[in-house]
């Protein structure tokens, strides 16, 4: 199935390749800042098609045209554009993110970052991958020369969970944090290496699926705040390389 997986998140990105900085429609879904394009809709139509002609009893759980649920213990978890408002100003970072359960169980995720051309992929219990060479987390355990990524949720401005004072915390005892406005590709980067930690709040179900085996399955570790397991519905994710965990867990307690 990973396969197929790869092959129709590589589909999409096409898709969205040959639409970027091209005349788009905008559309704004909650508010000014949550944003949804024709590009999007396009993407997720075709793989959408795609799951319903390769494996027409599955369920899916996409972002942009919600639950379409059946029998099947099988259940594909769809962002066909992460990082949309990237996308639709001209920034190149944006992916595909396509995660399938088994009985609520992700045993299968692919994140294609689009303008870079690398498909990131897992199986469950089969190791991490991008563009099939084999991916792990960084030995780093300071968090003093950690770089760290997050993302702020669209509803920012009310500043759930402290989000601002999380932020102005981890920029005191870090080397750096990033934000590079798609959470798949936030949760690809510390799979191989590139980011120490990466902590958000309020994502969805699409934008965690996928991430959260190719960290998994690369050495890394996903919790809550408080170190707690999670599922594809938590509204808190913390994800590192392992090492630096309990020292991003003292900052995210205590702010």
């Amino acid at each position: 199935m990973i396969d197929k997986v790869i092959e129709i998140s590589r589909i999409a990105g096409e898709i969205i390749r040959n639409g970027f900085r091209k005349n788009i429609s905008i559309e704004f879904k909650t508010n000014a800042s949550n944003l949804v394009t024709n590009i999007d809709k396009k993407s997720e139509e075709t793989i959408i098609n795609f799951i319903k002609k390769n494996y027409p009893n599955h369920s899916v759980l996409a972002e942009e045209s919600g639950e379409q649920m059946s029998d099947s213990e099988y259940c594909w978890v769809i962002d066909p554009l992460d990082g949309t408002t990237n996308f639709a100003h001209g920034l190149p970072i944006f992916s595909v993110s396509i995660g399938v359960q088994k009985n609520n169980e992700t045993i299968c995720g692919v994140v294609y970052d689009v303008m870079r051309d690398v498909a990131y992929s897992a199986e469950l219990n089969s190791g991490a991958f991008a563009n099939g060479k084999k991916i792990k987390v960084n030995d780093n355990s300071v968090l003093r020369e950690s770089v760290l990524v997050t993302g702020f949720p669209y509803n920012v401005a009310e500043n759930p969970y402290n989000a601002m004072e999380k932020f102005n915390a981890f920029l005191k005892v870090s080397r750096a944090i990033r934000r590079l406005g798609s959470a798949a590709i936030d949760f690809c980067y510390l799979a191989e290496g590139v980011f120490d930690g990466f902590w958000e709040v309020h994502l969805n179900p699409w934008d965690i699926c996928a991430g959260k085996l190719i960290v998994e399955e690369a050495g890394g570790l996903v919790t809550d705040f408080e170190n707690n397991k999670i599922n594809i519905f938590s509204k808190q994710i913390l994800t590192t390389n392992g090492k630096v965990h309990n020292d991003m867990i003292e900052i995210l307690i205590n702010n």
